[in-house]
């Protein structure tokens, strides 16, 4: 059980506080606590960059996110743990494409399989709807982690 936690936690890069917050928001939801977990796992801002293909990695995302470069719905948000609802607009700016890292990282990722439940045109992608359990990533026993926390 703490093997798993500790694997989903290394995944997002989330530390013990943060994940047990995101951990009390599924378990006061209605539904499966466990998907619901990873459900609100994957609706955060970093993770949303990063599954659309504008970083290399989830660290990589973050940073983007504190250093001002991603737009919500039109507005600048630097906070990587943003929860983002259905509908929403996100936005890269260009300008940190101007440089080498930039022409690595749209050459590598020009091909990306965005997932169904986001979309992406160019710069900008949205984040259409909820995944469901059968598309998020089927290694994960979340069954594990609810056990392990409700000790």
């Amino acid at each position: 059980q703490m093997r798993e936690t500790q694997k989903v936690k290394r995944t997002y890069g989330l530390l013990e506080r943060q994940f047990r917050n995101v951990l009390k928001l599924a378990l006061k939801s209605s539904g499966n606590s466990g998907t619901r977990l990873l459900q609100l796992l994957e609706s955060r801002l970093d993770n949303v960059i990063y599954r659309l293909g504008f970083a290399k990695t989830r660290m990589q995302a973050r940073q983007f996110v504190t250093h001002g470069h991603v737009l919500v719905n039109g507005k600048k948000v630097n906070i990587p743990s943003y929860a983002l609802s259905v509908n929403d607009k996100v936005e890269i700016k260009m300008d940190i494409f101007d440089g080498n890292m930039g022409k690595i990282i749209i050459e590598e990722n020009k091909n990306a399989v965005v997932p169904a439940w986001l979309s992406r045109d160019g710069n900008k992608g949205e984040y259409v709807e909820v995944p469901a359990r059968s598309v998020l990533d089927q290694s994960i026993n979340e069954r594990l982690i609810i056990e392990f926390y409700s000790r």
